[in-house]
Order: structure tokens, then sequence, then C-alpha cells
């Protein structure tokens, strides 16, 4: 089978298609044949060793997939052979490998999707789905003016319209480009804002008569934090869940202090609970196939394109999801 590994660390180059034995089913396992595979911004930054944890090599990415099961082991329902299902693999303990064209899982964790959603789209809902959906429970917009960074993006995107759905009073998107602020204000962003503008955070301001946003949805972190921070209203709360990428200094949280703001850390992965996961999923699950929740894919490439998909991520030229198919 082919299979995505990098063996050193650097630039979307470092991505090579190789050939390995298909994996068998274990007692307990399933094989699941790859429809679709989750491409994330976080593993191009692994790629690059700029991850909080620095992977062993060689590495082979991929949190996520959806397919089809091929075989099954022994103990397995012989009747979930042919299933189309999902595969987080992020929560089950298996954070790498889902670049292949196989992959053999433990039976339990997998995912069954309604017939009316695509391998695609449910990878969408994965990795990107769950955290949108965390981040409007640990942060409830209702009836609140929010701020969504990446807006475009595939957080983002579907963030925008979770906190839409959960009585946000209005919604501030917020991404590079026109082409991208159109995407979030289609899928029901109030109002686009290009972050690539010289002191954007002023025009939100104005937009909201000087007051500011009250919650701060920032998955983007870096120097996007400061100007997201300069939005954010007396007693706003600025919610940050960009791993790795905390640039704000002790100055600037003790401004926060002075204005009675809050700093609320999100993490996805201590939220999920095996009970949960399926529960959250099937919500999203639902959602999708109902056209209740947009899932966006905004670009589709072969596992021999790995790389290309990397350079879409890191030159900010997708908007969505980015996958890749067989």
């Amino acid at each position: 089978m082919k299979a995505v590994q990098f063996s050193r660390f650097g630039g979307p180059e470092v991505l090579e298609t190789v050939e390995r034995p298909t994996p068998q089913p274990g007692p307990g396992e399933v094989l699941v044949r790859m429809r679709a595979a989750g491409v994330n911004y976080f593993e191009t930054l692994m790629r690059r060793n700029l991850y909080a944890v620095t992977p062993e090599l060689p590495m082979a990415p991929g949190v996520e997939m959806a397919g089809e099961v091929e075989a099954v082991g022994q103990g397995v329902d012989a009747a979930l052979r042919g299933a189309r299902v999902a595969v987080p693999m992020f929560a089950i303990g298996r954070p790498a490998g889902g670049y292949a064209e196989y992959l053999a899982v433990d039976a339990a964790s997998v995912v069954k999707l309604p017939e009316g959603l695509s391998f695609e789209h449910a990878v969408v809902l994965l990795v990107q789905g769950l955290t949108a959906l965390h981040l409007v429970r640990r942060s409830p917009p209702h009836g609140r003016t929010v701020l969504v960074t990446a807006a475009a993006g595939g957080v983002g995107s579907l963030l925008l319209q979770m906190a839409r759905r959960a009585g946000a009073a209005r919604v501030i998107a917020v991404a590079g480009g026109r082409e991208k602020l159109d995407v979030a204000c289609s899928l029901g962003a109030d109002l686009g804002v290009d972050y690539d503008e010289p002191g954007w955070a002023a025009l939100v301001r104005d937009a909201t008569g000087e007051i500011g946003v009250d919650i701060v949805y920032d998955t983007v972190g870096g120097a996007a934090t400061k100007a997201c921070l300069e939005a954010l209203a007396p007693a706003g709360e600025l919610v940050f869940g960009a791993l790795g990428r905390f640039e704000l200094d002790a100055a600037e949280l003790e401004g926060m202090i002075l204005r009675n703001q809050s700093l609320k850390g999100f993490a996805l992965l201590p939220l999920l609970t095996p009970e949960g996961l399926r529960a959250d999923l099937a919500e999203l699950f639902a959602l999708a196939e109902a056209g209740a929740l947009t899932a966006t894919v905004g670009g589709r490439y072969g596992l021999d394109q790995a790389a290309e998909a990397h350079r879409a991520l890191e030159d900010r030229r997708s908007t969505g999801k980015v996958v890749l198919v067989p």
C-alpha cells in the first residue's frame, strides 16, 4: 500500500510516498480502506519540528480518516465488513499513520457514518468539528458579540456556524483576503475583517461602537493574538487554542487584569471521553447530513500530492478543510 512519511525535518519536500505492507487486522481490529484523510496545520508544524512535541523519525502524519471496513479481525462482528466509518485516531492514542491507503485499528474506535454524509465531509467534522463544538460549549456565545479568527479555515468555518446556532448576537469573521471573507460571510458571519490590513483591530472596535467584542475565539496565535486583544471589550474573554503559538507578554497579561478581561486556554483532547466522543460526532454528523452545518472541503489532493497539500495550508491558499484521497 501507499503511505506518506518524512524521515527528516524541513519543508514540504521532505514528505515522501513509500510502499508498505498492507496491515492485517488483529484480534478486535478492523482494516479500514481510506477514502479521505484530513490534513491539519499542526502537522506542518510537526514536519518542521516546530510543534509542542518533537515526533520520532520516520514520522507518518495523519490523525483522522474516513473509509470503508475492508476486513475484520478475530472476535469482530463480520457484519461490520463494508461499513462506512470515521476513524478519529487523535482521540484513541493513534496520533500518526492516517496518510495511508489502509489502516488497522481497534474496532471499538470507529464511528459509523450516516448514508447521506460523504467521506470527505466526515473528515472535516473530526478534529475541526469537535474543536468548534467544544469551543462553543466552553465559552457559550449566546447574546454576545464574538470574533472568530481564521474564519474561512477548517475550524473557523465551522465555529462561526456553531456560534450562530448557539445564539451569538453578532459574529465577526477575521480572515486574510476578500475571497476568504466572502466564504465566511456566506456561512453566516455578520461582518468580515481582513487581518492582512494593518490595524484591523481598530476596524473591529469601530464596528462595535468602540466597545470591542465579548469573546475572541483565537485558534491562530502568534502576532494575531495581540491584535485580538486590542479588539476585546473590557471584561471580555480571550479563548486561546493555538498550542505552541502563545506570544502575549507579562505586560499584556497585566493589562488584561486591569481591564477585567479573562484568558481561557483550550485544548481539545482532555475534553474527550469515549462515550462523549461518539455522541459529539453523532451530533455533528446529523447536523451536516441535514444541511444545518456546512462542512467545507477547500482542497483535495492525492496521497502523492501530500507535499502540495501542506504548501496550500502554509501559504494560506486554502479555505475549509484540506483532504487527501487515494
